[in-house]
């Protein structure tokens, strides 16, 4: 698979992306076509690494050892490539942002799925399936109506667990409940080390933990799920599929508002806010994505990515190939040149600050020792993304106007907009 990330040619692999679309004359309609282009692109690619999760966590459950739990890992790393550069479709689009909570719901409350750490706790007064420990029961009591999970089925999951008692932190799907079941908790704080679940958690014959046979049945079923789930979106942005079909009625000014705010937003107050800025203030390795991996660095970079793809019109494939057409960075140098010009190096700067930040990860320093209290450095490496990204959203609320589009909305964030509330909680 080709990837910048992969290639070690981060600086490179960017400058190249960000470079002017150069053809048929653009318009409106010709940039909301490339933008739903690469959105099925991104999801085809998405759900072809899922399938491959899948084939290595089925060999991992017929044959589980120390490398087949490493292929298994790595599968579901390569897989958040391509899922995390389509993140910037979640917020313009409503089809994908109500949809989004399947596949990539986050934080979760783990015990929910299996067993964790005496120092994860034994209650919690928001939540009574706190530590339910689906793997581990096989009846469980939700709103107090009894739930038989004696067959752990993606049913089970998607239809009676997640968010069971309308509890969003009762995550059981997608991404993140894989992870947990792949890497375990990771329990070292803003020191280094990610999670370290044992491949004997899924033998029958060495088993550890207990439930090694349900464990099984649960990461195959969340895989199931997560490729089920992923085979609708991919439909979903395919020619004559519900999500283009919506973008398109939509008309031309609120399609192109749709793009440009869910790029604000992501970048804004979903990526600067909620996963950055959140977690720098209060110090916290709870507050990251990626948290059983120590994959948060990457996830960020590819969100970053994401939203430049759409600026520049330009998606590269995990074979290689290139979906590209004229973006919105087209459209807005036939505009407002000196404005598309400043936003373009804007947008270069997120993404390399973005990769400053994934490259200490690739050096073996994860983001949760980044912004661990006390490391200066880290935390400076951080918060300068976290301004890159406040920048260029600055440029894109301008590019909205210049558009003449009225009455859009970025999200915020409290831990951007409000930091006092944030300690007040």
């Amino acid at each position: 698979m080709l990837s910048c990330h992969q290639s070690l040619l981060l600086a490179v692999c960017i400058t190249a992306a960000n470079a002017p679309y150069v053809g048929a004359t653009t318009t409106r309609a010709s940039v909301i076509e490339t933008y739903s282009d690469i959105a099925a692109a991104g999801y085809a690619d998405s759900l072809s690494t899922a399938e491959a999760l899948r084939t290595a966590i089925g060999v991992l459950i017929d044959s589980p050892t120390q490398e087949t739990m490493a292929s298994a890992r790595q599968a579901w790393l390569a897989a958040r490539v391509p899922y995390q550069q389509t993140e910037v479709y979640r917020f313009g689009n409503a089809i994908v942002d109500e949809w989004e909570g399947k596949v990539n719901a986050w934080p979760l409350d783990e015990g929910l799925i299996d067993y964790v750490d005496a120092s994860y706790g034994v209650a919690s007064e928001d939540n009574g399936l706190y530590t339910a420990n689906v793997v581990a029961n096989k009846s469980l009591s939700v709103n107090g109506q009894f739930v038989d999970a004696g067959q752990i089925s993606p049913a089970l999951l998607s239809e009676q667990l997640q968010e069971a008692g309308g509890i969003e932190s009762n995550v059981a799907t997608g991404y993140h409940a894989i992870e947990f079941l792949l890497w375990g908790q990771d329990l070292n704080g803003g020191k280094a080390g990610a999670g370290a679940r044992s491949y004997t958690d899924y033998s029958l014959d060495n088993c550890s933990n207990g439930n090694c046979d349900r464990r099984g049945q649960y990461l195959t079923a969340a895989a199931d799920l997560l490729i089920t789930d992923l085979e609708y979106m991919t439909d979903a942005w395919g020619v004559g599929g519900e999500a283009r079909g919506a973008l398109d009625a939509m008309g031309e000014d609120a399609a192109l508002s749709a793009i440009l705010t869910g790029m604000g937003s992501l970048s804004y107050g979903e990526l600067a806010g909620e996963r950055m800025q959140l977690g720098l203030m209060l110090h916290d390795p709870e507050e990251e994505h990626d948290c059983f991996s120590d994959n948060t660095a990457a996830s960020h970079f590819y969100d970053g990515l994401g939203i430049q793809n759409v600026f520049v019109g330009r998606y590269v494939r995990v074979n290689g190939s290139v979906v590209s057409g004229p973006g919105v960075q087209a459209l807005l140098t036939a505009t407002d040149k000196a404005l598309a010009d400043e936003l373009t190096n804007d947008i270069d700067d997120s993404v390399n600050a973005l990769n400053l930040v994934l490259q200490s990860q690739l050096d073996g320093k994860a983001y949760d020792q980044l912004i661990a209290e006390g490391d200066a450095a880290g935390n400076a490496l951080v918060q300068t993304a976290i301004d890159a990204l406040i920048k260029q959203t600055r440029g894109i609320e301008r590019a909205i106007v210049a558009f003449g589009i009225e009455g859009f909305a970025i999200e915020g964030s409290d831990s951007l907009d409000d930091p006092s509330a944030v300690f007040a909680n």
